[in-house]
């Protein structure tokens, strides 16, 4: 095997005008929802990228003073704060590989330090951060590791498992921990277990059984209340319920909403913020636990990305539209918090598209360019695979529509917003069965007249780029190019790689492990169609990536070169993607360049 060097090309000119409006998209600062201290709910944190990478940074509500708390070289992601608002807790990897330990810096400025030495390198698997006790989750290749940490005690830990697991809600008063269990064997679907934190004694379990996962997603807010918030999927669709865990008992939460739900607190512990999500939209209402009463809060078409309750009971959230920028604001209206700079430029509103498919109709989501049909037609398929395209704002969508091509986005089944059983329909055929979603879609939209049957490109990152390799491979006829981004390309290479988390997943998914269902994994990796690619492919991959290694990158690279496959490759020296702004707009300048030489729009 031999690692091949970069190879991709410059872009072709675009006018400058259409280039500088693409790359003022990225260009633009992004601020996250800030995460705000319980008891000193003035002292916030959030993330930002206008130093060009994303870091995270404190903001004085009361001074309306702003510090940046982190600076690295390939950014920082992950950042809490303390429910006392003295310690800002963020998440230090290496280069983007996700590996690493939790720091803490006062929330004023200072040292760093290690936040609990005892805890040694791991990727991160939940943190819970209380008055008097600290929870701690760490996943190795040797499984799961979940610590304790009391006030003046010495770190311990609780439990340990070669299944995933993950640290989730800690009590207000700090009596009651709950974690996540995947004993059964599928991490997919999470069972539920609670502590108590003086004497690490179990309280209660909850599992609703195979094919149905439990998500902790938070205690009440009132000192004293030990009701938990948990979202179920018994019905088919993510739903809530309320477990009094002292008690054990529970409540379901029947609400008259046909897409899934989840919540939060209002300060009190009276109500919930609940946010909808429904066809690639979201809502927010609050519901009333005493009456019952579900009540719309006034939010724009679009989609709402976190939402949070104050103290005084205004609610704050972070909301973009596929033509409107995301913005900081509150649900009845001003803006909270706005990056400084100017305003990235607008971009184009989507339309939907449902078509038949053979699991049932499939939700698709069109961007087209001026000018008549049919167009050169980028299909841009979402990673995850739990995961979904909405109608929020997206800078890259947008640079492809400047460039003069078409946009497809399909929720595939896999994806997330859209019932259980389409979620999960691709256990045991995973990629295949997505690619067949594609396929509909695209067949569809040539009828239409929309798409180019001689120009299509099939693109994504991650889970997206395994599905861009697999269907150059198994739907060569449809695409005149590809470009695939930090990819699952050999299946079996990828497991032996990548974190032991995703193998778990991937055993679930496939129904075990190559070892068992080897056939499964061949069945399903895109290097077992090399010599069926005829479209040239561009292939993107990160250096030091834990999900999406290296070295089966490599192995599908070699593979083309040794058929003669016509490809291009781009390496970049960080992990699963880039927090680094201009590297983000060199990947999209590098795929720009590739689909306008191979595809014409």
């Amino acid at each position: 095997m031999t690692a091949e060097p970069n190879t991709a090309t410059p872009a072709p000119a675009l006018p400058p005008e259409v280039t500088a409006r693409w790359q003022a998209r990225f260009r633009a600062p992004r601020i996250s929802l800030p995460d705000w201290a319980e008891d000193a709910p003035h002292r916030n944190v959030y993330a930002s990228d206008v130093s060009g990478v994303v870091e995270q940074y404190a903001w004085d509500r009361e001074t309306d003073g702003h510090r940046q708390v982190t600076d690295r070289p390939n950014g920082t992601l992950a950042a809490t704060i303390s429910p006392d608002g003295e310690r800002i807790w963020w998440f230090a990897d290496t280069d983007g590989d996700e590996f690493g330990v939790w720091r803490v810096q006062p929330f004023a400025g200072g040292p760093d330090e290690v936040a609990v030495p005892e805890v040694g390198p791991a990727y991160p698997a939940g943190l819970e951060i209380g008055r008097s006790v600290v929870a701690i989750g760490r996943s190795t290749d040797d499984g799961s590791e979940l610590w304790v940490a009391p006030s003046g005690g010495s770190p311990a830990v609780f439990y340990t498992s070669p299944d995933p697991a993950s640290v989730d809600a800690l009590s207000r008063d700090d009596a009651l921990l709950v974690y996540s269990h995947s004993e059964h064997g599928d991490p997919r679907y999470p069972a539920l277990r609670a502590l108590r934190t003086g004497d690490l004694s179990v309280v209660a379990e909850k599992w609703d059984g195979e094919g149905r996962g439990l998500h902790a997603l938070s205690f009440s807010p009132v000192a004293g209340d030990q009701r938990l918030l948990v979202g179920h999927e018994r019905r088919g669709r993510e739903e809530l319920l309320i477990w009094d865990v002292a008690a054990d008992t529970e409540t379901e939460l029947v609400l008259d909403l046909p897409g899934d739900v989840t919540a939060g607190w209002y300060p009190d512990g009276s109500a919930l913020l609940v946010g909808h999500d429904q066809a690639a939209r979201s809502e927010l209402y609050r519901y009333d636990l005493a009456s019952g009463a579900l009540t719309q809060l006034e939010t724009p078409p679009g989609v709402v990305r976190g939402a949070t309750v104050r103290p005084d009971g205004t609610v704050e959230l972070a909301w973009s539209s596929s033509a409107h920028p995301p913005v900081i604001r509150r649900a009845d209206g001003p803006v909270v918090l706005a990056a400084p700079g100017e305003e990235p430029p607008a971009a184009y509103p989507v339309e939907d598209r449902w078509v038949p498919g053979p699991g049932g109709d499939v939700h698709a989501l069109l961007v087209r360019p001026a000018g008549e049909g049919p167009h050169a037609t980028a299909f841009l398929v979402h990673g995850g695979p739990e995961a979904q395209d909405d109608d929020s704002y997206r800078a890259r969508r947008a640079a492809y529509v400047d460039a003069g091509y078409a946009v497809v986005h399909v929720n595939y089944r896999g994806s997330t917003g859209y019932g259980s059983q389409w979620r999960d329909a691709l256990t045991g055929r995973p990629g295949l069965t997505e690619l067949e979603d594609v396929a509909v879609v695209y067949d569809a939209l040539v009828a239409e007249g929309v798409v180019d049957p001689a120009r299509a490109i099939l693109s994504g990152g991650s889970w997206g780029g395994f599905l861009t390799l697999l269907g150059l491979g198994t739907q060569p006829e449809r695409w005149a190019a590809g470009i695939a981004e930090v990819p699952v390309a050999d299946y079996l290479a990828a497991y032996e790689d990548e974190m032991e988390g995703l193998r778990a997943y991937d055993r679930a998914l496939f129904g075990g492990s190559p070892e068992e269902v080897r056939d499964v994994y061949v069945r399903s990796s895109p290097i077992t169609y090399v010599d069926a690619v005829t479209a040239p492919v561009l292939v993107v991959a990160g250096a030091n990536d834990p999900r999406c290694p290296i070295r089966q990158i490599d192995n599908y690279v070699d593979a083309l070169t040794g058929s003669g496959k016509a490809h291009e490759v781009y390496r970049f020296d960080a992990g699963h993607g880039s927090l680094v702004i201009e590297e983000t707009i060199r990947q999209v300048e590098v795929a720009l360049g590739f689909a306008m030489r191979h595809v014409a729009p």
